[in-house]
């Protein structure tokens, strides 16, 4: 399990995905964008924009996946990779094929791809061991006959085509162009040339090569009344500028400053800028970057929020409450955002801003309960203010959401003995420490119970 980072905490916060080798980050301006992407897609798929989640995978290869449920998982590598919005719709279009045709990854021929997790992947194959993850792209067989696993990947190319289709269907329906579907899957097909096609059996892949993919789906395409629809300014402006911070945010500082370099003076290149000097420990550079921001666009809420970042971490928590202020109400109150102004209002560790930081995170985590580092916030400051009760129940949901089953159920157990009997929060204590508990009773080899 990584440490959760402090660092960055609301704009790009990032912490270990329970049951795969990856991690997530959340950003409020990324997962803005995938909202108003996704939705009218969601809806053509006949499914409730309040149920699926396009959620930001911290890996550097091209991918998306979906492992059950109805959480699409896109690699920050294929953002990187891609060239325009329309693309990513296209890859998160298939991933909802998968959801809605209620496809499942065979289980008994011994499979265990990749992750560690059963996924239904828009690109893993051989693009993926061109790009030098083999173990990825061929997928990892731990047990079964040779006969079982032709069976699992003929299945698995069966509902990867039917997903395609389906994807397709949506992106029509939804007004959207299928372009940047097939020009997606061109660019997979320029990484399974590099690898070799005469190196490719067919029949062993898990999925359909990507030129008989282009060949399949571009008579559709090509007649979808959507096929020439233009592209929303709006939202290829987004994506540009979420490319730029990503980018700056996890690649080298290096890489970004040869992509960016310092005399390109673009939207852009300041944004990524801002993260790489930031990242690196250059907050001068990086407070910089972020007022070139501020003085092209002094309202923009993301970028008031990496100013105000900047400025937090930079030992002027202070100084951060204007911006941070700003940003939380013209985002109309991002928890991610809030998150951060909370933490800026408890670090001036001055007791009047107490309250108003218990009002800010409590908001925050009932808009958004998935966020350890709100919970962690909202537990400090319910310390600071006294309240041992609620600071161990804010203790017991990060703990829990962190995996740390034997924290949560203890920290709850503490909670309830200070709540108020049958409140609400007295009530969630109790929920935690059941759910806990009855976790590692069911595993007890990995929770044994300490005597």
């Amino acid at each position: 399990m990584k440490r959760l980072f402090a660092g960055l905490a609301a704009s790009l916060l990032l912490w270990a995905q329970p049951v795969a080798a990856q991690s997530i980050l959340r950003d409020a301006e990324t997962e803005a964008m995938f909202d108003d992407m996704s939705r009218p897609l969601i809806l053509a798929a006949g499914l409730s924009p309040n149920n699926v989640r396009i959620v930001l995978i911290n890996d550097d290869s091209i991918n998306a996946f979906t492992a059950g449920g109805q959480t699409v998982y896109v690699h920050s590598g294929l953002i990187q990779a891609a060239d325009n919005a329309n693309q990513v719709q296209g890859v998160i279009a298939h991933e909802l094929g998968h959801v809605a045709d209620g496809h499942v990854v065979l289980q008994d021929v011994g499979a265990r791809p990749a992750l560690a997790i059963q996924i239904l992947s828009m690109v893993l194959g051989v693009a993926a061991i061109a790009a030098g993850s083999p173990e990825a792209g061929a997928g990892i067989f731990s047990a079964g006959t040779t006969a079982a696993q032709g069976k699992f990947l003929a299945y698995s190319r069966v509902q990867e085509s039917t997903a395609d289709a389906t994807g397709l269907k949506f992106l029509r329906e939804a007004g959207i162009s299928g372009k940047g579907m097939l020009t997606f899957f061109k660019k997979l097909q320029s990484q399974e040339y590099a690898y070799g096609l005469k190196n490719i059996d067919p029949f062993a892949q898990s999925h359909p090569l990507s030129g008989e993919r282009i060949v399949t789906l571009a008579a559709d395409v090509i007649a979808s009344p959507s096929y020439n629809a233009k592209p929303d300014l709006g939202l290829e402006e987004r994506f540009k500028r979420v490319k730029a911070k990503l980018l700056g945010y996890v690649a080298d500082p290096k890489t970004t400053l040869n992509v960016y370099p310092e005399e390109d003076q673009s939207v852009y290149a300041h944004y990524a800028r801002a993260y790489a000097w930031h990242k690196s420990g250059y907050p001068e550079k990086a407070d910089a970057e972020s007022a070139a921001l501020l003085k092209a666009a002094p309202h923009d809420p993301y970028f008031l929020e990496i100013h105000g970042q900047i400025l937090l971490e930079a030992g002027k928590p202070r100084q951060a409450l204007g911006p941070l202020r700003e940003a939380t109400e013209l985002s109309r109150n991002s928890p991610l955002i809030a998150t951060t102004f909370g933490h800026a209002l408890i670090a001036t560790e001055d007791k009047a801003h107490y309250p108003e930081a218990i009002t800010v995170l409590r908001q925050a985590v009932a808009r958004d309960d998935d966020n350890p580092f709100a919970w962690y916030q909202l537990g400090t400051v319910y310390e600071a203010s006294g309240d041992q009760p609620r600071a161990l129940l804010a203790s017991a949901e990060q703990a829990s959401l962190t995996g740390d089953l034997r924290n949560a159920a203890y920290r709850a157990r503490g909670a309830l003995q200070g709540l108020p009997a049958n409140s609400v929060d007295w009530i969630r204590a109790q929920d935690i420490a059941l759910a806990a508990q009855n976790q590692m009773d069911d595993d007890p080899k990995t929770y044994k119970r300490r005597r």
